[in-house]
């Protein structure tokens, strides 16, 4: 990546955090209002690397979701499996 996306990405990355510790989404609105004010590629390329780690995270807690429900239904088939065998 080129330094605007470097830094841009490395802003999402603090930001995300910040934003999964206190809840606080306003703080992506005023950092967006100063990075557009200053810069559009840089307000771009930070929303840009937002919604797409955000749609990451999203996309790997759905994956996990499923994996849990996969690993349980496999658990207990497995377990109902053996007695109705007998």
């Amino acid at each position: 990546m080129g330094v605007t996306e470097d830094l841009a990405d490395d802003l999402a990355q603090q930001v995300i955090k910040y934003v999964e510790a206190s809840g606080d989404e306003q703080v992506i609105s005023d950092i967006v209002k100063i990075l557009g004010a200053t810069s559009q590629t840089a307000e771009e390329a930070f929303l840009t690397s937002m919604r797409v780690r955000r749609a990451n995270i999203a996309a790997r807690a759905l994956l996990l979701e499923r994996v849990k429900s996969f690993k349980a239904k496999q658990e207990t088939g497995g377990k109902s499996g053996e007695s109705s065998g007998e």
